[in-house]
């Protein structure tokens, strides 16, 4: 199989990270519940892995590394602690439902700050005059759609004249570009570990620079007597058991990613990304949606007269995993104009590699054609 939907979750990983997920399930217990070996182990591991994402991530304190069962659930912790009911929240044009319906459930306005496709410079215009007044500003990092890269250091430079919180949708972002969380001044990143990371599904990270409001309560193996959720970060956000299984995963996924560097591997991708779309460019009746240095390994398509998700099942015939439809993201392709239609995405990896796009590409063409 040629495996090109990374965008939607990295399949491809290093072995480190399957040996270290047997490691944890056949020798570690829950942190914070025993002081036996199984549950040290556990405890060590899980601070390991809070130690490396902060020092990945420029956070000053591994404290601040709270662990989530993905980026959703982040997000949900981050927005439902700085907007309220009523409340006006201005997101970019390009924001998944991880955003967008959060916002809706908790009874805020949403506001877009619409900007086209690949031009930085007028997504900073859109937010400048929007920001004033919001109760925060969310945006992604990179298009799950289209891999647009925004300009989320320029964003959040204007959320600090105005006194406005930033939250970051690092989802597509972490592990393939620069994340720096005291550089961005943010008051949440929220990243999933299964993507970029190389972990497993059902890991996530929030990088905090306030303490949130718990979204879930319960067990936290401290302050066992006091009936509210601890006042101070990890404890504050994480209830419950610990998913010590992905997070030995995540750890090494997280150690891949430093030693190669995200730059690197965002480098690699992007060189992926655009042999694709000149591949394609001479297809007829198709569209490539490229747009050169302000786009990250991801690229979507369509045809002019077939169905995406027919598109889809064709390649997934020949051995070809690319995803078709919305991808979870309606307002971005309100945005560029292709709700419609949705588009076919094709995102890459640090282990795709060039021969299998090649192949990919041309059996797309020959679908198409």
């Amino acid at each position: 199989m040629i495996y090109l939907d990374s965008a939607a979750t990295s399949l491809l990983k290093p072995p480190s990270v399957y040996e270290a997920m047997e490691r944890a399930v056949r020798t570690m217990a829950s942190p914070g519940r025993g002081g036996h070996a199984p549950a040290m182990k556990a405890a060590e591991t899980v601070y390991d892995c809070r130690a490396a994402a902060a020092e990945l991530f420029g956070v000053p304190e591994p404290e601040q590394v709270v662990f989530t069962s993905s980026a959703t659930h982040g997000l949900n912790i981050a927005i439902r602690s700085l907007v309220t009911p009523g409340g006006r929240a201005v997101v970019s044009g390009y924001e998944h439902n991880s955003v967008t319906r959060v916002l809706r459930d908790i009874g805020a306005e949403t506001d877009p700050a619409r900007s086209p496709l690949f031009d930085p410079d007028a997504a900073v215009r859109a937010f400048r005059e929007k920001i004033p007044g919001a109760q925060a500003v969310i945006c992604n990092h990179v298009s799950n759609v289209f891999g647009f890269v925004l300009p989320v250091y320029e964003i959040a430079a204007l959320c600090r004249e105005q006194g406005v919180p930033f939250i970051l949708d690092a989802s597509q972002s972490a592990g393939a570009e620069r994340v720096d969380f005291s550089a961005l001044g943010a008051a949440f990143i929220a990243m999933p570990g299964h993507k970029g990371l190389m972990g497993p599904q059902g890991t996530g990270i929030l990088l905090c620079g306030e303490p949130g409001k718990p979204l879930l309560c319960g067990g936290t193996g401290s302050e066992s007597r006091n009936q509210d959720m601890p006042d101070f970060l990890p404890d504050r956000l994480e209830a419950g058991t610990h998913n010590v299984t992905g997070i030995a995963g995540l750890l090494e996924g997280i150690r891949y990613v430093a030693a190669e560097t995200p730059e690197s591997i965002g480098e690699r991708e992007r060189r992926l990304k655009s042999a694709a779309a000149e591949m394609l460019a001479d297809v007829p009746g198709l569209q490539v949606f490229s747009g050169g240095e302000s786009q990250a390994g991801v690229l979507s398509v369509r045809h002019e007269s077939m169905d995406c998700e027919t598109v889809c099942a064709l390649l997934a015939e020949k051995g070809i995993a690319v995803r078709g439809g919305l991808h979870c993201a309606p307002l971005a392709h309100g945005t560029a104009g292709t709700l419609d239609t949705g588009t076919v995405r094709l995102s890459f990896s640090p282990f795709t590699k060039l021969r299998e796009v090649e192949k990919a590409c041309g059996v797309l063409r020959k679908i198409v054609n």
